[in-house]
């Protein structure tokens, strides 16, 4: 998994306590965590082309949540990021070398690459399981009463009130 998911998966929760209307600029948001502009920008456009943010341009805009916490999962974000796939592929090393096993006996997946599978799948499955909202405390409440302190600072200094999205005109 690249280290790109776990930005976005930070930058999200800091997105998710923030009311309707309100954002943090990709300045802000890379910042935050230390992380380069750049970095940080294709991440979130990785984002919001999953429809996991909204954008809004201009000089007050930034990046929202455009589902609520509890509507966006892990997996949602992991996907949106590093995409789908699986994280073992077989190349059928069993059908090669000295003691190759026939193709025509390669009936059915190895014992190997179906436990492989069989974890991937609880894998996705337990990120599908696991939202945003469910983590967001343990997130955003790691730290001593300075940290909180610090961290209630930190957002009021940067967040923006988005501009709302003008309608699209009916085509003609």
């Amino acid at each position: 998994m690249n280290k790109g998911v776990e930005w976005a998966v930070h930058a999200c929760a800091l997105l998710a306590p923030l009311g309707a209307g309100r954002g943090l600029s990709l300045a802000a948001l890379a910042d935050y965590h230390g992380v380069p502009l750049p970095y940080m920008a294709k991440q979130m456009q990785l984002l919001s082309k999953a429809g996991i943010v909204r954008t809004s341009r201009g000089h007050t805009g930034g990046y929202a949540l455009a589902r609520p916490p509890q509507e966006i999962s892990l997996w949602d974000i992991k996907q949106a990021v590093d995409g789908s796939a699986p994280a073992f592929r077989c190349t059928e090393i069993r059908q090669k070398g000295p003691c190759a096993v026939p193709r025509a006996d390669c009936r059915a997946p190895c014992a190997i690459a179906a436990a492989f599978s069989r974890a991937e799948n609880a894998y996705r499955d337990l990120l599908r399981a696991i939202r945003l909202s469910d983590i967001l405390s343990d997130v955003t409440g790691e730290g001593n009463a300075q940290h909180m302190l610090g961290m209630l600072r930190w957002y009021e200094a940067n967040v923006t009130v988005l501009p709302e999205k003008k309608p699209k005109a009916p085509a003609s």
